[in-house]
């Protein structure tokens, strides 16, 4: 099987492993791993790589991620979902689509989020949600997401609650459970995630997306159209053309200088970048790093 990655529209009820465990039986090739773990419950874009593209996966997971999703107002869980323990149902008052969106715009930019203990956070060597699910809850340390945009779409009465749907983009690490629940207790009434809808990762949009019977329709009759070239999992990442003399020495993991390389866009130190042939093969996913009064590109992942 070829490397490179398949833009998954991963179904509800189904875990990310589930879906990588079924990829592992219909392509005959154990190297399959997804690139950040999409929940039971949540449907949407499972960015997975196959073969040699695993090595790439690390890059797709530090990239932004979008979201759709639905709150109830005035409920609240244990799991900050639908399928926990109703803990409160103090309903919501009657409120009006700027209120809402004002509130949500205190929660944009940097923000902190202590996990949720249903999350797969590990805590002395065990996932939070086996200790959730053995009844424990531990003290987490809160975590530094970045919400870029929260971006309230509609809302609407549903008996004592207020649904609303809304649209998210963020950092990775970000429990969108969490982002409702706190903007929820801001509201004073409390908020529980009712849907969730992955709407991109990284470069993987949804309306590109494979479900799991068109990819194995493919299969069936020999296709390969589902699966991506590995520089589609870094598509997100700025591309630098290596000059030819240049090739060799990213082949061997030297850092090379901005003249190396034929259009290099505006870069800041500690950023990634994807270096490519002139012909648009990819070479290596770099690093910029300071060099004297200026910087230089060196390759953290050679791929040619």
């Amino acid at each position: 099987m070829a490397a490179g990655f398949i833009n998954v529209l991963k179904p509800p009820g189904l875990t990310s492993h589930d879906v990588v465990q079924d990829l592992r039986r219909l392509l005959k090739e154990q190297r399959i791993g997804h690139g950040g773990t999409l929940d039971p419950m949540a449907a949407g874009v499972l960015p997975v790589a196959v073969g040699r593209a695993t090595r790439l996966l690390e890059y797709i997971q530090a990239g932004g991620k979008a979201y759709r999703a639905e709150f109830i107002l005035g409920l609240k869980t244990d799991t900050q979902d639908l399928g926990g323990r109703v803990l409160a149902r103090p309903g919501c008052p009657g409120l009006k689509l700027e209120e809402l969106q004002a509130a949500a715009r205190r929660f944009t930019g940097t923000i902190s989020q202590v996990p949720p203990m249903v999350s797969a956070v590990h805590y002395q060597g065990r996932r939070l949600y086996e200790l959730a699910r053995e009844g424990q809850e531990v003290e987490r340390p809160a975590r530094r997401v970045n919400i870029e945009n929260f971006q309230v779409l509609k809302g609407w009465p549903d008996g004592p609650f207020f649904r609303v749907m809304a649209d998210i983009t963020c950092s990775k690490g970000t429990y969108i459970r969490t982002l409702g629940a706190d903007w929820g207790d801001y509201l004073g009434c409390g908020a529980t995630l009712a849907f969730l809808l992955r709407t991109g990762a990284g470069s993987f949009k949804l309306e590109e997306a494979w479900t799991l019977e068109e990819i194995k329709m493919q299969v069936a009759g020999g296709g390969r159209d589902f699966l991506l070239p590995p520089a589609a999992g870094i598509a997100h990442l700025p591309a630098v053309a290596v000059k030819e003399k240049a090739i060799k020495a990213v082949a061997n993991g030297a850092a090379i200088d901005p003249a190396d390389c034929a259009l290099v866009p505006a870069l800041r130190p500690g950023s990634l970048v994807r270096l490519e042939t002139p012909e648009g093969v990819l070479l290596a996913v770099a690093r910029v790093v300071p060099k004297g009064e200026g910087h230089c590109l060196k390759p953290e992942k050679v791929w040619q």
